[in-house]
């Protein structure tokens, strides 16, 4: 089989763009993104939106007490414990 003919058109490309996207493949080093010029500049497009939506809702972990909370609702729901009183 020769290069040209590992080389994806656009449509199996794209098809195959979440996957590899999800993959973490270094996708700069893909054989159809060094001769497409069109799927170059979407793959860039999506990288741009990804950092937007990033940058949009900055990741915050929750307070341990929550974990609590939660924790004890389960196990209130499920009737294994008594009523407590949770601090906030």
């Amino acid at each position: 089989m020769t290069d040209n003919q590992k080389i994806l058109t656009c449509q199996q490309f794209q098809a195959q763009l979440p996957e590899l996207i999800g993959s973490g493949e270094n996708l700069a080093e893909n054989p159809h993104l060094e001769h497409c010029a069109l799927c170059r500049e979407l793959l860039a497009d999506l990288e741009t939106i990804a950092e937007a939506a990033r940058n949009l809702l900055p990741v915050e972990e929750p307070p341990d007490e929550l974990w609590k909370q939660i924790e004890y609702a389960i196990e209130n729901e499920k009737g294994e414990l008594q009523p407590r009183e949770v601090s906030e």
